[in-house]
């Protein structure tokens, strides 16, 4: 900043919103604000003396040019240095033609201080079953500039869990029941969800990427569809709302085998694992084993006949999930209609939706951090004591197929 600027200079450079606050304004994770910061060196935000960082509103305008270009298609990394560079270039300009000729005035007094900013607008409820049936009907006309300008309508006026939650997924809904009426092909439906994913995928790059060890922030969740399902858009949301609140989650996608995604996982020391099951058809034939000696071990009859994990993978009593040596949180419309399946399998269901699925999720995994905490501490050390878990209602209808 200049430091001979005016007030409203002044203003702009100065300090007073938290990650929070700026966070509720530009919809972008305080996780992910400090993500930015240490990798590419973007926001600056300066820290008060109880060493929280706090924000300008300058900040806050650069955030959104940051915003304008990923949603433009650029790389969280290449926007963050055409924002810098566009900062750089903007500092100490030189006053306008107006200001360097305005006529001088020895009644003139000297500038009072900086103006006190006004709270931001209520913003006016949002019709949120409009924006959900309007998009649906643009993505089944194939209409993409169209579905593009509803959700970044639902965007601005709504938080990213409520876009997914209200708007993505009752759309889902509509063009899955579509479908099923006959009134629409499979192709439209693939279109639909094509569509999505992209979108989808992009908010994942924002919200930050699976980090390794040496850098990574937060417990590590390993999350994939089940074997046999392919239905992943819901669990893109689940993994989008959970980085967002600062969980690290390594996306594997469709159709993953039980075995490989369980050496997975070990190998990358990760904390839980993430299934989606939608439907009765990703419980038909696993290949079951269990982990042992530090390697997967399968079952002597799992290369021949795979089983239905609800048989118990024909090891006794023991449900095929407790056998991954980690626990597993399960999610998905079969889940929503059935949660009891959940501890069948030998997991925990993890909510109806993607932000409920993502405090659960994340309430579960902090609980445990303290407690291995709690086990490590120094003798005489203080306890933790930490809240019983409350994931919340689970009586929710299901979302959709793919929720």
């Amino acid at each position: 900043m200049n430091a001979d600027g005016g007030p409203q200079e002044q203003w702009a450079n100065t300090a007073m919103f938290t990650a929070s606050e700026v966070e509720a304004q530009t919809g972008v994770a305080a996780a992910t604000l400090r993500q930015w910061e240490r990798r590419y060196g973007f926001p600056r935000p300066v820290r008060n003396t109880s060493g929280y960082r706090l924000y300008s509103p300058q900040d806050i305008q650069d955030i959104g040019v940051m915003q304008d270009h990923q949603r433009r298609g650029v790389s969280a990394r290449r926007a963050a240095e055409l924002t810098l560079r566009g900062m750089s270039s903007g500092s100490g300009a030189s006053p306008s033609p107006v200001s360097q000729h305005r006529p001088q005035s020895p009644q003139l007094q000297p500038p009072g201080p900086p103006p006190v900013p006004e709270p931001p607008p209520r913003r006016p409820e949002v019709q949120v079953d409009g924006l959900a049936h309007a998009l649906a009907r643009a993505l089944v006309a194939a209409d993409y500039a169209q579905a593009g300008d509803i959700l970044a309508e639902a965007h601005a006026r709504l938080p990213v869990e409520d876009v997914m939650t209200h708007v993505m997924s009752p759309s889902l809904v509509e063009i899955g029941s579509l479908w099923a009426r006959g009134e629409i092909t499979i192709a439209h439906e693939r279109g639909a969800s094509h569509y999505l994913r992209s979108r989808l995928s992009a908010l994942m790059e924002v919200a930050g990427v699976e980090e390794n060890r040496e850098g990574g922030w937060g417990p590590l969740v390993v999350a994939a569809c089940a074997p046999g399902e392919q239905h992943e858009l819901g669990l893109m949301m689940l993994t989008l709302a959970l980085r967002r609140r600062g969980v690290r989650v390594a996306y594997l996608g469709a159709n993953v085998p039980l075995g490989d995604l369980t050496t997975f996982a070990h190998e990358r020391e990760a904390q839980a694992l993430l299934l989606a099951v939608n439907g009765e058809w990703a419980l038909q034939d696993w290949a079951t084993g269990e982990w042992a000696d530090g390697r997967w071990v399968p079952d002597a009859h799992a290369a021949a006949r795979p089983v239905r994990p609800l048989n118990g993978g024909g090891e006794g009593t023991t449900p095929i999930l407790r056998r991954l040596g980690l626990p597993v949180f399960l999610g998905g419309a079969l889940m929503n209609a059935r949660p009891e399946l959940a501890a069948a399998l030998g997991g925990l269901y993890a909510g109806p939706d993607a932000p409920a699925a993502a405090s659960m999720i994340s309430g579960t995994l902090g609980l445990q951090s303290e407690a291995r905490s709690a086990h490590s501490a120094p003798r005489g050390s203080p306890p933790h004591h930490s809240p019983p878990n409350d994931s919340g209602s689970h009586d929710s209808p299901p979302q959709g197929e793919d929720q």
